[in-house]
């Protein structure tokens, strides 16, 4: 069966990227596919072909039109038996829902912007194209099938475009449960003290690309309300990281707060992290949230985030509204008690085992098989 997978840019923190590099290695596994990558610039991979469709542009809309002309162009060249998009592109037949839903992401984003910059995003060009192309992709005749994630990211699919909740299919991320798993806590006390944590001090990991969708500032306000001395280790990639770190020290946190930037393999901190923490305003599925609950650790994060569905608050985590700052500090203070994060160890790593790699390539595999022309 040959499968192309279609993606714009490679980027190695990107929970998309993350996912479709799991989902090759899996699939390629299986020794029943042909794999090819359809983007604008990709990490070459050993048994993984790739062609580039890189047109000129000069905005993010052009970017984005410009690469969806083109990659309607070359697959009239080149033929697959699947072409799986994780841009929204009209006119394929599956589509990945990564991203989410974009009008579900603005709602969320409005309830933080002041009243002028939410008539400015609006009014903005690039989120009415994606808005447009998201409405023309989904009322398409060519698309059969669509590939959520998540039980969030199915049902705001459903509400906001109802006639494709038959093509809806959740087949969630994978994870690599050798890898990512609670004996990473073997290297916590070297890692703390590369940073200079003490053993006994309460630690919460927050990872993830984009500070203001991830909650970052909400974060850093709700560390500063837990009077017992615990830290956040924050990793990820920003364009205003400076912004962040001047809040944290505005609130006190200098010595508490720990940027350490983008980090391609997050298994170490982990390991030396009590629990993770991600108050993200819209997140369809973050991996770093499974990754988490693969190496023991309870996860706080928010009704606006797709993993919700797999914590269970008071067992593996808490589940609360993504502006809830006083839930939040209340939350962290809780699981800053000395045993109580320990003892969510076992049920946080319990309720992902269902998510292995090689389950996600059979579901996905199942799928492939039902949308494959017959012979």
């Amino acid at each position: 069966m040959r499968i192309a997978i279609v993606r714009q840019k490679y980027n190695p923190y990107g929970g998309a990227e993350r996912f479709i590099e799991r989902a090759l290695i899996a699939l390629r596994a299986t020794g029943s596919v042909q794999l090819c990558v359809i983007g604008r610039a990709w990490t070459q991979k050993p048994g993984i072909d790739f062609i580039a469709c890189d047109p000129p542009f000069r905005t993010s809309l052009g970017r984005d039109r410009s690469f969806a002309g083109a990659v309607i162009d070359l697959l009239a060249i080149h033929r697959f038996d699947i072409v799986q998009s994780h841009e929204r592109i009209p006119g394929l037949a599956l589509y990945r829902a990564g991203d989410g839903v974009h009008a579900s992401w603005l709602e969320q984003r409005a309830r933080v912007l002041p009243g002028w910059k939410r008539l400015a995003v609006a009014a903005n060009p690039y989120h009415r194209y994606v808005l447009a192309a998201e409405r023309e992709m989904f009322k398409h005749p060519a698309l059969r099938a669509v590939i959520c994630n998540s039980l969030m990211v199915r049902d705001d699919i459903a509400q906001h475009f109802a006639p494709v909740r038959a093509a809806l299919h959740v087949v969630h991320n994978g994870v690599d449960l050798e890898a990512y798993h609670p004996r990473a806590a073997a290297r916590r006390d070297e890692i703390r003290a590369a940073i200079g944590v003490r053993d006994d001090t309460p630690m919460f990991l927050f990872a993830g690309s984009g500070f203001e969708r991830k909650g970052v500032a909400q974060l850093l306000r709700a560390l500063a309300r837990v009077a017992t001395p615990a830290c956040a280790v924050i990793a990820g990639a920003d364009k205003h990281a400076p912004r962040y770190r001047r809040l944290a020290m505005r609130l006190g946190l200098e010595k508490r707060t720990h940027f350490i930037g983008p980090a391609g393999n997050l298994v170490d901190w982990y390991g030396a992290a009590d629990a993770f923490v991600l108050p993200t305003l819209y997140d369809p599925m973050p991996n770093a949230a499974l990754e988490a609950l693969a190496c023991g650790l309870p996860v706080i994060t928010t009704l606006q985030c797709g993993a919700r569905e797999l914590i269970e608050t008071g067992r593996n985590g808490v589940l609360l509204d993504a502006l809830d700052i006083d839930g939040l500090a209340t939350a962290l203070s809780d699981l800053a008690q000395p045993g109580r994060a320990g003892s969510m160890r076992a049920a946080a790593r319990a309720s992902v085992e269902h998510l292995s790699l090689d389950a996600m390539a059979d579901r996905l595999l199942a799928l492939y098989r039902t949308l494959a022309p017959a012979g």
